[in-house]
């Protein structure tokens, strides 16, 4: 429901190549970072996105194998023969602008567009708060101590079913040591060269992502404050 308009998402069923020519069929993702979409109708398509594909990875029981069934408008699966109950989940994920007085460090892994740089993240492991996986994470990934920590934000992602929660980390440390298992480079930046990063004038070619990613948030929010 927006703005007391009921809202229906379904899956077509139909293989892209068999669209009409008047029709394109493209990833969930552009449509988020690019802005292909009105900003106020993002969180009814992460919903969406999210309800459908929980409900193509969980048709099965988990305890019997018997094939669940649909209930309570797509937002419950339940099992006909041992009555369990399977509910839509959503995978915790931390994403930290990582700092140190006036720099800060971002990273890019081998699939992102060229020049373009963002901030560490990984998922949220069981039993572990936010502010521990932030300085896990980091540290698992640079190698670099993490003190403060500071939520700032979060954003659905539905790519599956995540939900990106935003903070500032206090680096303890200069020296870091990427791991290349994860990260295909990354360094320290001053608050100079994001401003042109953000602005998509660097003399690089260096970017950070697109404004509808919580990354770019982060990273702006950080210019801006200045601190």
């Amino acid at each position: 429901m927006q703005d007391d308009i009921p809202i229906l998402a379904t899956s077509s069923g139909i293989d892209p190549v068999d669209l009409p020519d008047t029709i394109s069929a493209m990833d969930y993702r552009p449509v988020y970072t690019q802005g292909l979409i009105p900003a106020d109708q993002l969180g009814a398509m992460a919903q969406a996105v999210s309800i459908l594909t929980w409900h193509e990875t969980h048709r099965f029981c988990g305890r019997c194998g018997t094939e669940t069934v649909m209930r309570d408008g797509g937002y419950r699966r339940t099992c006909p023969s041992c009555e369990a109950q399977l509910f839509p989940r959503t995978d915790p994920v931390a994403i930290m602008m990582v700092v140190r007085g006036d720099k800060c460090l971002l990273a890019r892994g081998a699939h992102f567009g060229p020049g373009m740089y963002s901030c560490l993240a990984g998922f949220i492991e069981p039993g572990e708060t936010i502010e521990n996986a932030v300085r896990r994470e980091t540290l698992e990934e640079t190698n670099l101590p993490v003190g403060r920590v500071v939520y700032h934000a979060s954003q659905p992602w539905p790519f599956p079913y995540s939900l990106m929660i935003g903070c500032h980390a206090e680096a303890l440390s200069d020296d870091y040591t990427l791991d290349k298992a994860e990260l295909e480079a990354g360094r320290w930046f001053t608050r100079d060269e994001v401003v042109l990063m953000l602005d998509r004038t660097h003399p690089e070619g260096l970017m950070t992502p697109p404004p509808g990613a919580i990354a770019a948030h982060l990273i702006r929010s950080w210019v801006e404050s200045g601190d």
